[in-house]
């Protein structure tokens, strides 16, 4: 095993010099520190990560938080847990994760106890409890989402707001002129869970804007709830030939209940999802689908964390532009008269 010794040596330099260099604790000269950096490279040198910690008063964790309540999609959420794993481990940090839903009092005790560096923090709600606390924690932190204030804080997410908007340029695009938005579960509503409320915000302002019906509806997880909202959805609505789904969930029951219904998709009914890609392609048609960037978005969040523990500057708010693919589940709006069965009202 090479040892900080042996780069020293290779290096023609002092071991404490190395460890200034790997440290940055003091200034090293250009030089020397690039002939130290050269030799780290070809004796593959890795840095204990213990000794490290201690030199530098760090644990090399970071804590993820993500409380699991009522309503989440946690297959969606492990995608964006896996990425900040991995992306942490490129830089030698392991990761603390805090599925409880304590609010602000579990901050400020993961905070005092020294176990951790930094916090990634999920589920974010516009008004939410937990980012007074955030502003005042001398640890640094990243938000995936943002709140309704977001001054002070570093954050990243989808730009939900535009996903909704493409949805409805699409179907409109489309033809079609009578659209509804399935949605969340309730409770991720009344929470005001950001990506929710956001997406909300971007599909009812581009129906106004394009000239469209845009109705909204939330869709609990049960086969029985999608088949009792869609039948009460077309019973009110019945024009209409395009849905926008946030809900991965739902999906497969969805197309389901399309069936059962007499609506074919996409002849009687376009269907677009804001869902993972792999969820979407594994449906039976292929879904048309704007994809949630669950990788990306968590290496980014890790990357800003990594860079604040350095000290360098971080933008205060990234979000990343949807991405819209076209599959065989919306197609032109065919405004000639079907006979389908008459929705029935749910009980």
């Amino acid at each position: 095993m090479v040892t900080i010794a042996d780069v020293a040596r290779h290096a023609g330099v002092a071991t404490s010099t190395v460890s200034y260099v790997l440290s940055g604790k003091r200034t090293i000269s250009p030089d020397t520190r690039d002939r130290v950096q050269r030799s780290v490279r070809a004796l593959g040198y890795r840095p204990n990560a213990s000794a490290r910690a201690l030199a530098s008063q760090r644990s090399n964790v970071l804590a993820l938080v993500i409380p699991l309540r009522t309503g989440m999609h946690v297959p969606v959420m492990m995608q964006f847990a896996t990425a900040v794993v991995t992306t942490a481990r490129r830089f030698d940090h392991d990761v603390l994760l805090l599925t409880a839903d304590e609010g602000p009092e579990g901050l400020r005790r993961v905070a005092q106890s020294s176990l951790v560096d930094a916090f990634v923090v999920m589920d974010v709600e516009l008004n939410d409890e937990r980012v007074p606390v955030l502003r005042d924690l001398p640890l640094p932190s990243v938000l995936i989402g943002y709140p309704a204030e977001a001054a002070g804080l570093t954050c990243i997410d989808l730009d939900f707001v535009a996903a909704g908007a493409l949805c409805v340029d699409h179907l409109a695009d489309l033809g079609h002129d009578s659209l509804a938005l399935l949605g969340t579960p309730s409770a991720v509503y009344e929470r005001q869970t950001g990506f929710a409320q956001r997406t909300l915000t971007g599909f009812t302002e581009a129906a106004a804007r394009r000239g469209v019906l845009g109705v909204e509806t939330p869709c609990e997880h049960t086969f029985d709830a999608v088949l009792q909202t869609v039948q009460q959805l077309l019973h009110d609505h019945p024009g209409i030939t395009g849905l926008v789904v946030q809900n991965e969930p739902i999906i497969g029951p969805l197309l389901d209940v399309l069936r059962r219904l007499g609506r074919r998709v996409p002849e009687d009914m376009s269907v677009l999802a804001i869902s993972a890609d792999d969820v979407a392609e594994r449906q039976v048609p292929q879904l048309s689908s704007v994809t949630i960037p669950a990788e990306e978005i968590g290496e980014q969040a890790v990357l800003s964390l990594i860079a604040k523990l350095e000290g360098s500057p971080v933008p205060e708010l990234t979000l990343v532009p949807p991405t819209l693919t076209p599959r065989a589940s919306s197609t032109a709006h065919n405004p000639q008269p079907t006979n389908h069965p008459k929705p029935v009202r749910g009980d």
